[in-house]
C-alpha cells in the first residue's frame, strides 16, 4: 500500500468515526423537563398570536448537526391574564421559519403552580417528542428565549420541508 493511500484511508476512518460523535456532544438533544407536558393538548391550532404584551421565541436545531429546522410546528401554552393553562385560547402553535426560528406573542403570563412559567413543545412526526417548562427569571418580564435541539426519530435525518 502506498503511504498516501494509507493516510487517505486513515483520514476517512477518522472522519466516519470521530466527527459524528463530536457533533453529538456539541449539539445534544434537549431533554424533556419535569412538568413540561402539564395541561398539554395535542394538535394545538396554528395561530397568529395568543394575545399581546409578552413574547416567547427561539431557534430549533437538529441534534448532531446543529442545523436549524425550518417548517416545523412549535406549540406554546401558559396561564395568562386570559385564564389558566387549560383555557383553549392560551394554547396555540407557530411554524419555524427558514432559519428554524419561531416567535409567538402571548398575553402576560400569570403564576400557576407557584412559578411564572411557559410551556413549549414539539410532538409531530420526524423528531422525538419534547416538552419544556422554563421558569421566567427576573429579566424575563416581557420576553423569553427558548432555544431547543430535537433528536431525529429512527431513520436518519428527519428535516421536513
Amino acid at each position: 500500500m502506498r503511504p498516501i493511500t494509507a493516510a487517505a484511508m486513515a483520514l476517512s476512518i477518522l472522519q466516519m468515526t470521530s466527527f459524528p460523535a463530536l457533533a453529538e456532544t456539541q449539539c445534544p438533544a434537549t431533554q424533556t423537563m419535569r412538568g413540561g407536558a402539564n395541561n398539554y393538548k395535542p394538535g394545538a391550532p396554528l395561530v397568529q398570536n395568543l394575545g399581546t404584551g409578552w413574547q416567547v421565541s427561539g431557534v430549533v436545531r437538529e441534534a448532531g448537526s446543529c442545523a436549524p429546522i425550518p417548517g416545523i410546528r412549535v406549540q406554546v401554552w401558559s396561564a395568562t391574564d386570559r385564564g389558566g393553562e387549560r383555557e383553549p385560547s392560551n394554547h396555540g402553535s407557530v411554524m419555524t421559519d427558514a432559519n428554524g426560528r419561531y416567535v409567538m406573542q402571548i398575553s402576560e403570563i400569570r403564576p400557576m403552580g407557584g412559578q411564572l412559567h411557559i410551556h413549549v413543545a414539539y410532538d409531530d412526526p420526524g423528531y422525538e417528542r419534547l416538552f419544556l417548562r422554563p421558569v421566567l427569571g427576573r429579566g424575563d418580564r416581557k420576553a423569553m428565549t427558548v432555544d431547543f435541539v430535537l433528536q431525529p426519530t429512527t431513520g436518519g435525518n428527519a428535516q421536513q420541508s
